[in-house]
């Protein structure tokens, strides 16, 4: 049996997780049945194992803190002819125990045992902490 792989991600130009959320739903255009879509030039060699389950965890200003489910790849191609991949999301984002992370270019392989758990659901509209607050509770290990 083939286990999963997850995929972590820099959110850049996005403060916080609702920041994300409207940029997605602006996306959409009213569609209901829109995934939001993440072009990156690199293909995952790890491919099958990313669509046995896999998540992208997203990182706002260096703490993951939000993951959305991958539904599969889509082959895209730009006005400069080149393969890149289409990155097709689920669109309910659900929100994460926050872990800081180091910044990083592109994307990176994250093994479900270091990924961070989901927040209860009766959390997920929480609003967050302070984001110093946040990030030095992570740091220690608190959140």
């Amino acid at each position: 049996m083939v286990s999963h792989v997850n995929l972590v991600k820099l959110c850049v130009g996005a403060e916080a997780v609702e920041d994300l959320v409207a940029w997605q739903k602006s996306r959409a255009g009213g569609a209901e049945s829109y995934n939001p879509r993440h072009v990156t030039r690199m293909w995952p060699k790890r491919e099958e194992e990313l669509l046995n389950g896999g998540s992208l965890y997203w990182v706002f200003k260096g703490v993951i803190l939000a993951r959305q489910k991958v539904i599969r790849l889509d082959e895209v191609f730009g006005d400069d002819g080149i393969r890149r991949c289409g990155i097709v999301l689920d669109q309910e984002v659900v929100r994460t125990s926050a872990a800081p992370r180091r910044p990083f270019q592109g994307w990176r392989y994250l093994k479900p045992e270091d990924a961070p758990r989901d927040l209860p659901k009766g959390r997920q509209g929480e609003s967050e902490l302070p984001r110093e607050l946040e990030n030095a509770l992570a740091e220690i290990g608190i959140l």
